[in-house]
């Protein structure tokens, strides 16, 4: 398995992929993808960066996979991955081999670190990203492009809608439902369901915040023949 990976940034990359990597010896990283011009023919992590969007020209797209490793904007996860898949991009996942998948549904382009639990009957769409240590309790739903930020909770039965932000060490009550594109601020703590592209901080959570909805779904094969 070649696997090329949007986004040369974050050092901690290099410690999931051994990991990884000790537990899938196939699987191979040919490189990243990175917009920065000035990244273009450096190496990261000791592999080289191929250039952006435009070194996709180069590449035979039926040998490699791809993970998009871009956390800070679930906005930007969504339009990069989104900018993949309709040049014909294939995804695959990159997890943490401690994560326990068993009896949880599970789409493609996810990026899972260590230490998180995924409880019975959770279900996760596409290109969806979780740090280490999240808890998402069992029958919980997670969105596509959704991403929950490290030490989160997720308590039963919650639903994260698409391109929805959680961050550091939130927590949401069991059952709360909450909408696309919302941003759910550090440390908050939600009781009741958000609407649509709501921001909610504090605890307990408060919405402080509506904003416009640019994208109709975090579906980033929405309209592409798969």
């Amino acid at each position: 398995m070649r696997v090329i990976l949007l986004g040369a940034a974050n050092p901690h990359t290099e410690k999931l992929l051994a990991a990884v990597q000790r537990a899938q010896p196939g699987f191979q990283v040919a490189g990243f993808l990175d917009n920065d011009p000035q990244k273009k023919g450096q190496s990261f992590l000791g592999h080289p960066i191929l250039g952006g969007f435009e070194a996709l020209e180069s590449l035979d797209l039926r040998e490699h996979l791809f993970v998009n490793l871009i956390t800070g904007s679930t906005r930007a996860r969504y339009e990069t991955s989104r900018a993949l898949a309709q040049r014909g991009c294939r995804f695959t996942n990159l997890i943490h081999p401690s994560v326990d998948l068993g009896f949880v549904a599970l789409g493609v382009g996810n990026y899972i670190q260590e230490g998180v639990l995924l409880q019975h009957s959770v279900r996760i769409g596409d290109n969806a990203s979780i740090h280490m240590g999240a808890l998402v309790g069992h029958e919980t739903q997670i969105g596509n492009s959704v991403f929950v930020a490290h030490g989160v909770s997720l308590s039963g039965s919650v639903e994260i809608g698409d391109g929805t932000f959680v961050g550091t060490h939130a927590t949401v009550l069991p059952r709360v439902k909450i909408g696309r594109w919302c941003t759910i601020g550090a440390g908050a703590v939600v009781l009741k369901d958000v609407p649509d592209c709501t921001t909610v901080v504090g605890n307990p959570g408060r919405a402080i915040r509506t904003d416009l909805q640019l994208h109709a779904s975090g579906d980033i094969f929405e309209g592409v023949t798969r």
